[in-house]
């Protein structure tokens, strides 16, 4: 194990500061080939030193999806999975740690709280560390436990202390309608009005994206007013990263607590929660996590809050572990975020993360952002020389990408806008098994993962795309609701 616990693996060469055009130019230079060539693709492939950790994952096959029509695709072949950013793909061990906690609890009953490679007393600290890798953290500024929003709301009860003249909450526009809610009833359930009290970092007229000398602009104008700032990483509908160390930095030089949603963060990018001081965080397991619909979230708070009484929610989990079971009725908090804590863990729940866990520790994240550089950077080389507007004939259905073009401003996602309607094109994408979802108003989403995507996959994807709007530009229909969460 290397000094940081990460398991030494061979390092890629790209980095994020790189041009994924010039670097994907420079390698299909070598190959002798274009990079819009069926061959680069495969030979990237071929030479991809995370190639091995697809067969970590099961992919589904064409022929399992809804909606496929296999007369135009093989049903044997896997399909075009590209909604990691929604659900991560099952692990192989998944199955096999899930497995062995239903025989542990039809062999040995009640004794399973204490037995075996995951007690169900202590299966969340048995993934602690590892967890705490992937975010930056200590693995005593991490738990894993209950789910996204319902963190956001025991850690928010905390960190939210509105006063007369500090009472505001900076957060994104347009953020994902759980963080939304959450914010608005923390504010009533301090007498507040949400209309009053909440500060929303827009775009500018005309851009899809938020500037961040905007967001810090608006930090340093009203900072004296702002009780938190509660942002995401990584926005759900964009894909845009924002700059968590230099909002994080701005927040606190003002006097605010700063905290962020790392739904669309945790396993796509890198992070370094401690070392850049931030205060709380809290992000689910289920999309670039692969830990299955529903399964236990994470959460984060830095160790300088540990030893504080902060006011919060308490429950028997949230007692010290060494004494819990003494019952005495007389509460020994557990220090910083593990106090935070309200109930057992559900190893159903939790023994899939641990599956995705491992698979993560057969590389690392520095890996992770030099594949999905490349990876993502050549999902929108193809977009930009097949299917954008100026290199499109006119007349021509063509995309407009929606995700900024700076890697050092997204993850693996692009959102794309059809100049056409977006419910007939992702009707035909299925047809030809790309797994895709639609965000109202007329988005779709794409995120090929490092882990388990292959660069023949996105030049499958581009191909598939071209392919559906063709076919939705000759037979229109009427619109249909949004489907997949």
């Amino acid at each position: 194990m290397s000094e940081n616990g990460e398991r030494p693996t061979k390092r890629q060469r790209t980095s994020i500061q790189d041009s994924p055009s010039d670097l994907l130019q420079e390698k299909a230079d070598k190959f002798g080939c274009k990079v819009t060539d069926k061959e680069f693709p495969l030979k990237m492939d071929l030479q991809d030193p995370m190639a091995f950790l697809r067969e970590e994952f099961k992919i589904p096959k064409m022929k399992g999806l809804p909606e496929v029509d296999l007369s135009l695709v093989d049903g044997e072949e896997d399909c075009i999975y590209m909604c990691g950013n929604s659900l991560g793909l099952m692990p192989n061990m998944a199955r096999h740690y899930l497995n062995n906690e239903l025989d542990k609890w039809s062999n040995v009953g009640v004794y399973g709280h204490f037995m075996g490679e995951l007690p169900w007393t202590e299966c969340d600290s048995r993934i602690q560390a590892d967890m705490a890798r992937i975010v930056g953290a200590k693995t005593s500024e991490v738990a894993v436990m209950n789910a996204l929003t319902v963190n956001l709301h025991l850690i928010m009860i905390s960190f939210y202390k509105p006063t007369e003249t500090r009472k505001k909450i900076l957060v994104e526009s347009k953020a994902f309608p759980s963080d939304q809610y959450m914010i608005e009833s923390q504010i009533k359930l301090h007498g507040g009005n949400p209309d009053d009290c909440i500060i929303y970092a827009s775009p500018r007229e005309g851009e899809d994206n938020i500037r961040m000398e905007d967001i810090l602009a608006l930090i340093e104008k009203h900072g004296s007013e702002i009780a938190t700032i509660m942002f995401c990483g990584v926005q759900y509908y964009t894909g845009q990263l924002f700059d968590i160390q230099a909002i994080t930095k701005a927040g606190h030089s003002k006097g605010c607590i700063v905290g962020f949603d790392l739904a669309h963060a945790a396993g796509n990018v890198e992070l370094h929660l401690h070392d850049w001081d931030v205060d709380f965080a809290a992000w689910c397991n289920y999309k670039y996590m692969n830990g299955g619909a529903g399964c236990l979230g994470g959460a984060f708070m830095h160790e300088k809050h540990s030893q504080t009484d902060k006011t919060k929610l308490n429950g028997w989990w949230s007692h010290r572990k060494d004494t819990r079971f003494q019952m005495s009725n007389n509460i020994e908090l557990s220090p910083g975020i593990e106090g935070y804590r309200i109930s057992n863990p559900s190893i159903m729940a939790l023994a899939p993360i641990k599956a995705s866990l491992e698979v993560f520790n057969k590389t690392n994240m520095s890996n992770c952002i030099a594949k999905q550089v490349l990876l993502t950077g050549y999902f929108e080389y193809l977009l930009n020389t097949m299917l954008v507007k100026s290199v499109v004939e006119q007349g021509k259905p063509y995309i407009q990408i929606l995700t900024p073009s700076d890697p050092k401003q997204r993850g693996c996602q692009l959102s794309l806008i059809f100049s056409i309607p977006v419910n007939q094109v992702q009707l035909e994408l299925k047809k030809r098994g790309v797994t895709s979802d639609k965000r109202e108003p007329d988005v779709l989403r794409f995120a090929p993962v490092p882990l388990y995507s292959r660069y023949i996959d996105v030049y499958r994807l581009v191909h598939a795309i071209r392919d559906a709007m063709k076919v939705a530009v000759l037979n229109p229909m009427p619109d249909m609701p949004c489907e997949n969460s």
